[in-house]
């Protein structure tokens, strides 16, 4: 039974972090309406930055300042927050299709620099040795992943409700009105490009709070960690939660994690161990699967509005009577 309840919450910390991702993707996407496909560039920044403030020296390789983990988390939030302001400062000036397009090139460039910028992030090795919260309780590992699912929980909670609150406020009516009706939020003086780095900017640091958080929850990171599946994934838990949704964003999340380990495990023990690299490709088929399911009982996510039908059953107005003759 320990066992069992030390699994579930190993298990439930590593969607809680996806959480954190599609947090901010929500606020870009569902609330202000930029398609970003770049992403996994900002989760790395934050991993990456986090990474290099917190770890011990080492002669390999820059950084290794030995510092506390939470001023990691927030050096990645302040880095992964500029880095995307600079982003949508030179790319926010472009519009669906084109902008994807820009900021997946973004994610490949960081992915890239991480891959061969040897002396800075470790390269294809990656950066070990990365501090973690409670790492005095690994002996014990249900303390050690209760302890670890609690500071996730923390941190995520406290992010869902800044972004309820923000939701609710000028600025995010103004988000709103930026991505219904933009002529009407421009007619009132409001800035479109300026609240729209802004938006960008915040999600960008959530994502790398993300990514660090996950970096130390690991232990170990390289750029493998960062390829484009992880933007399917996000986008794939924001549209089965429901675009426009924070409720939605953390349920997808879960949901979707759930079923991509649950078909991991299914397809180990179904295929040998010869098979086991060619089947692992079922679990984007499961995602798919469940994807098209769930667009076609509810096209809006399980948590997003839905469109609002014109009625039809109006009363039938009443016949005109008909006039007298003579």
């Amino acid at each position: 039974m320990i066992d069992l309840v030390g699994y579930g919450a190993f298990f439930l910390t590593t969607p809680l972090i996806f959480s954190l991702i599609t947090l901010g993707l929500n606020l870009q996407w569902g609330l202000t309406g930029l398609f970003n496909v770049g992403l996994a560039g900002f989760v790395a920044i934050g991993a990456y930055t986090s990474a290099l403030l917190t770890t011990p020296a080492d002669p390999a390789r820059l950084g290794g300042f030995d510092l506390p983990i939470l001023v990691g988390w927030l050096g990645a939030m302040v880095v992964g927050g500029l880095a995307a302001a600079l982003t949508g400062i030179a790319t926010l000036r472009l519009r669906s299709d084109y902008l994807a397009i820009t900021t997946f090139g973004v994610a490949v460039v960081v992915q890239l620099v991480a891959l061969n910028a040897q002396k800075l992030t470790g390269g294809p090795f990656g950066i070990g040795f990365i501090p973690r919260p409670f790492g005095r309780l690994a002996e014990t590992p249900l303390l050690f992943n209760l302890s670890n699912l609690a500071i996730v929980v923390a941190v995520t909670l406290a992010a869902y409700l800044a972004l309820e609150h923000l939701a609710r406020s000028p600025w995010g009516r103004v988000l709103k009105a930026l991505r219904v009706e933009e002529r009407a939020a421009l007619s009132l003086c409001k800035s479109a490009r300026f609240y729209r780095v802004q938006a960008f900017a915040v999600g960008g640091a959530i994502m790398a709070l993300a990514g660090a958080l996950q970096a130390h929850f690991i232990g170990f990171i390289a750029p493998d960690n960062y390829l484009p599946i992880l933007t399917f994934q996000v986008w794939v838990m924001l549209i089965v939660g429901g675009c426009g949704s924070n409720l939605g964003a953390v349920a997808g999340s879960v949901l979707v994690w759930a079923i991509w380990a649950g078909s991991g495990a299914l397809t180990s023990v179904l295929f040998s161990p010869e098979q086991q690299a060619r089947a692992a490709s079922l679990q984007i088929v499961a995602i798919g699967v469940m994807l098209c399911v769930i667009l076609l009982i509810r096209p809006s996510g399980l948590f997003g509005d839905r469109p609002r039908r014109a009625r039809t059953d109006k009363a039938p107005s009443p016949a005109a009577p008909e006039s007298s003759g003579p």
